[in-house]
């Protein structure tokens, strides 16, 4: 038996074909009991079966092995559940024959509270609590519900029948054949499902209403949720069918099961999870409220519904073949998700948007303690550390480039066909690159494995000489240091205006080109504006000589670039001063070009970088913090008072979430007339929570202000935000107050905020939102951090959740001697599933720390500062 441990993958001479799944969950003792009978096809001699399970008792006498040929019944004569690598090993006296076979298995388990396996979800109805029983599969824990292979490349057929108490709902993959009811207890069947992966497999079992509707081509799609919140499912449900059909036409591929079922679940580890035709979300991932969700809530209902809808395609029909390879799901479904969703709602401007998904991907990529796209992936458990920005975000930027350069027309068709190449199979990386190039002509494999197989990504930099354009590439480090990565690399440039357009692939470490000829006699070459990276479709950064950044600043102050190149252009600027490559002097005289600027995208991005700018000089120049506060009151300014407070008549979606971002940012930064109007208006909505004083899109922004005025003499603020948490059932509402709560600047509130987290009131996926703690409260949070530790390991240390305690209070830091404090703390206590997240944040740490010391040494700094403080605009 030892040869099976310590394995990345189980042995390959059993192939499951079909489960037959019977669970009987127990809501009240909060466990289940199980059995399995598993077609399993033996394709080598071998006298052993090795499958997945953990978490699960296993009877001796319920396991047993029949081949079809034979009426023999075989026992094992060694059962052997191996914990460390979750694997159960059944060894028989005799050789197994070879051909299709039965394995039986009895197993009972704890419906656990750790959102992982089957585990329950709790509720009210009646103002009763009430426990569910939800599944959450993915990466690998379909083996803590039931003995499986639970590898992606091991799809089988399911048969699943479930025994729940009588007045319940229960729910899984495919619709119901038959349901036979005895006394308290009934039985439900499902249909056998097509063949797919175990971690897409999912059963829940709680107290739902639903609405309903039907796609064009039959498919009846639902959404469930808790009783009495039916009408907050019609959004989603309206989005979900046009999603269906869209996706169907996109792919050329229809739907391939009869029904879909959403399911809102109060407690889900991730946002939401794919499961074949029953996918599951958290309920401010699904539910919209006409009176109380934001805009932005409703934005985020539609990319996630947009997202797990377009995994049922790319994932479960087509499925990576190992977690090696997740980013063939989660990067495609990111992009794919922003394409439906401006399909649907293409006022909302999704492609602009999107770079915000960019930023993420460069920003964790430009660490050198990132990973590649595409990681090798030894066991299942190490899969939690790559449900992160690089998969995501990168890959979903890294195929958005790829689309840019193939064209969107030739890139859809390729997709359809690997979609249909690959039906109820699985693929790997080189799979899709293979029939894009085929579909394409060009060199895809070539271009696109520089950019999955090795971490990071280039800065191009570039320069004019001579009428000719000298570009340069290197890897690009936030460190400042340079990395030794060389890339294919769609550049894209404009050249004093847009019809002045061209594209090339720089494959060397530099290249010129000859601009004379590109411009003509229109204009002269060496005033006019350039511009790398149009509407920033490729995912690198640019340098410019002083020269053409200084044009790039005049055309963003005179409006001549597009929202997306007025982003990239500040977003790269931004990047360049945190590498010390740029002084903040010269990042923040860019800032001031923006004053007048419409776009919510921009603007957003534009808050983020004032946050931590004024972070920055808070400990570097601690004298020039209130110019510097002054200065971005009277850069937001404008906009502030172009929106004002009140919603107007017919303005579009994106005014209505800039409104609430632009006063959030005022009020943090102290501006006293926001402070006064956000705590007038919440005393109001105190008194009537429908008052349209303070609509939804302008509640955080009120909470946030609120919050900074409360100390540990001053707590009514405080008091009354907690009892908006404990009156709503709202979770976009309850998630609202918990991300503002520790921003007041009083320690010691912060550190009751931060209790507050681990009380039973706060469900454990939500402990995380309120882990944004203001610059003054950084050492509370790591001191509590610190005395918490055990209780948290315990807590959120089986998934992916542990690794927000970490990011959100260590990469603050601004010190080379907290660096290697949290280093010396972790150092006994970081667990392989964190290590990765907690490198990452440690050298954030060292990071802000070297560019708190380039900013103490900057010569103008003060004067700068001074200067666009006091400036009139």
């Amino acid at each position: 038996m030892e040869k099976f441990k310590g394995q990345p993958r189980l042995p390959k001479f059993s192939v499951p074909k079909r489960y037959d799944i019977r669970l009987k969950p127990d809501l009240s003792a909060c466990n289940f009991a199980g059995f399995v009978s598993i077609d399993l096809d033996i394709v080598a001699d071998t006298n052993f079966i090795v499958l997945n399970a953990a978490e699960l008792s296993v009877a001796s006498g319920s396991v047993s092995f029949t081949n079809r040929g034979f009426s023999k019944v075989l026992e094992p004569s060694k059962i052997v559940l191996v914990e460390d690598d979750e694997i159960l090993v059944l060894e028989f006296t005799e050789t197994l024959p070879i051909g299709i076979g039965v394995l039986t298995i009895g197993f009972e388990g704890a419906l656990n509270d750790k959102l992982v396996g089957f585990y329950r979800s709790t509720y009210e109805h009646n103002g009763e609590k009430k426990n569910m029983a939800v599944t959450q599969f993915q990466p690998g824990d379909a083996r803590r519900c039931f003995p499986c292979w639970d590898e992606p490349a091991c799809k089988a057929t399911f048969k699943i029948t479930l025994d729940v108490p009588s007045e319940l709902v229960a729910l899984s993959n495919m619709p119901i054949i038959e349901e036979k009811v005895d006394g308290h207890l009934k039985t439900v069947s499902y249909q056998e499902s097509p063949i797919m992966s175990t971690y897409l497999a999912a059963v829940v079992v709680g107290l739902f209403d639903y609405v309903e509707d039907h796609t064009s081509d039959g498919v009846k799609v639902r959404v469930y949720c808790q009783v009495g919140k039916a009408n907050q499912g019609k959004f989603a449900l309206g989005v979900a069918v046009r999603t269906l059909e869209l996706y169907k036409n996109y792919f050329a591929v229809a739907y391939t099961l009869p029904k879909l079922d959403m399911v809102a679940i109060p407690d889900l580890a991730f946002a939401a999870m794919e499961n074949y035709g029953l996918v599951t979300y958290r309920e401010m991932a699904l539910l919209y409220d006409d009176q109380h969700s934001a805009a932005s809530n409703k934005e985020r209902i539609v990319i996630a519904i947009a997202h797990e809808l377009a995994h049922q395609w790319s994932g479960n029909l087509v499925t990576m073949e190992w977690w090696t390879h997740l980013w063939l799901n989660e990067g495609f479904a990111t992009w794919v998700s922003y394409l439906a969703t401006d399909g649907l709602f293409p006022d909302w401007k999704l492609w602009t948007q999107f770079l915000a998904i960019s930023t993420e991907g460069l920003k964790l990529d430009g660490l050198a303690e990132s990973h590649p796209i595409e990681v090798e992936i030894n066991r299942a458990a190490e899969t939690n550390d790559i449900f992160d920005a690089i998969s995501y975000k990168k890959g979903a930027s890294v195929i958005r480039m790829l689309q840019s350069y193939l064209g969107a027309e030739c890139f859809q068709r390729s997709l359809a066909s690997y979609i249909k190449k690959y039906a109820c199979s699985n693929a790997k990386t080189e799979d899709l690159w293979a029939v894009l190039e085929e579909g394409s002509g060009e060199p895809v494999k070539k271009l696109m494995n520089l950019w999955t197989k090795q971490k990071g990504y280039p800065i191009v930099s570039v320069k004019v000489k001579e009428n000719k354009l000298v570009f340069e590439q290197s890897q690009f480090l936030s460190s400042g240091s340079h990395g030794d990565g060389q890339w294919i690399i769609p550049i894209t440039l404009c050249c004093g205006s847009y019809d002045m357009h061209k594209n090339f692939l720089l494959q060397t470490k530099s290249e010129t080109l000859d601009i004379k000829e590109f411009l003509g006699d229109k204009t002269d070459a060496t005033s006019a504006w350039i511009k790398l990276n149009v509407d920033q479709t490729g995912f690198y950064r640019v340098k410019y000589s002083e020269d053409l950044a200084a044009r790039l600043r005049y055309a963003i102050e005179n409006k001549f670039l597009s929202a997306t190149d007025r982003f990239g252009t500040l977003d790269d600027s931004f990047a360049l001063c945190m590498a010390r490559h740029l002084s903040l002097s010269s990042l923040l005289t860019l800032m001031g070009a923006y004053r007048e600027e419409p776009e919510y995208t921009v603007l957003s991005n534009l808050i983020s970088m004032s946050h931590k700018v004024a972070t920055i000089t808070a400990d570097a120049t601690p004298e020039l913090l209130d110019y510097v506060k002054q200065f971005f009151i009277s850069l937001f300014q404008y906009s502030a008072e172009k929106l004002g407070w009140e919603p107007k008549q017919g303005e579009n979606h994106l005014d209505a979430m800039l409104r609430g971002e632009i006063l959030t940012a005022l009020a943090v930064f102290g501006h006293e007339m926001t402070l006064n109007e956000a705590n007038r208006r919440f005393l109001a909505f105190l008194d009537d929570r429908n008052t349209p004083l303070l609509p939804p899109d302008l509640r955080k922004a009120a909470y946030m202000a609120v919050m900074q005025r409360v100390t540990s003499s001053n707590r009514v603020g405080y008091e009354s935000l907690l009892r908006v948490y404990r009156e709503t059932d709202l979770s976009q509402e309850k998630t609202r107050v918990l991300s503002s709560l520790a921003s007041s600047p009083d320690p010691q509130i912060i550190l009751e905020v931060l209790n507050f987290l681990l009380s039973s009131e706060v469900r454990s996926q939500d402990a995380v939102i309120g882990l944004a703690v203001c610059t003054e409260g950084l050492e509370t949070a790591w001191t509590w951090l610190k005395d918490n530790w055990e209780h948290i390991f315990e807590t959120w240390g089986s998934g992916h959740l542990i690794t927000r305690f970490v990011s959100a209070i260590v990469s603050p830091f601004t010190s080379f001697e907290k660096a290697r404090e949290i280093e010396e703390f972790f150092s006994s206590r970081a667990k392989p599933s964190m290590a990765r997240n907690l490198k990452q944040s440690i050298e954030q740490v060292y990071i802000n720390a070297n560019w708190v010391l380039s900013v103490q040494k900057e010569e103008h700094l003060a004067n700068t500062v001074k200067e666009l403080a006091q400036r009139k605009y």
